[in-house]
């Protein structure tokens, strides 16, 4: 029997501008699904030609940087504890706290889509630990555990 309190729960990319700090050409994670509070997400990043990195990584065959697919894990798991914990962006910040077995399987390329499946396998107040995968046509291509924190943004003097 499913759930409609929390069966596909769907984050449209308006929402994850409000949740997410990050803009253009940080912003990694376009949409999100099958959102389960302080349980687990699922990330979309829609991997276009246009990526500001492709000319540089590399011109004759384009690869997304490796680094940049563990952000993109990062921010859905930041999405997941900014709705759980609904954080308000203009006070507080999620950062990156760790990162452990990172593991790379297939390249992403343009043209690719990433689902990132992110599951908190640890929460403590505002800290979270998460393990996340990212999939491209169902295969497995990138994995990696990482941990988060809630943090309250020091406001410049005025």
């Amino acid at each position: 029997m499913t759930d409609p309190t929390t069966d596909d729960i769907k984050i449209d990319y308006a929402e994850v501008m409000r949740r997410l700090p990050h803009r253009y050409p940080f912003l990694l994670v376009d949409k999100a699904e099958a959102f389960v509070p302080a349980t687990s997400i699922v990330g979309i990043k829609n991997v276009t030609h246009n990526e500001p990195f492709f000319p540089g990584h590399f011109p004759i065959d384009p690869v997304m940087p490796g680094v940049l697919i563990v952000e993109a894990m990062a921010q859905t798991g930041a999405l997941l504890m900014s709705k759980t914990l609904d954080v308000a962006v203009a006070d507080k910040v999620i950062m990156f706290m760790s990162i452990d077995g990172v593991r790379f399987r297939k390249p992403a390329r343009p043209g690719d889509q990433l689902r990132m499946e992110v599951k908190v396998t640890r929460a403590r107040g505002d800290a979270y630990k998460f393990r996340g995968e990212t999939f491209i046509e169902g295969k497995l291509a990138a994995e990696a555990e990482f941990m988060a924190m809630v943090v309250k943004v020091d406001q410049p003097a005025t």
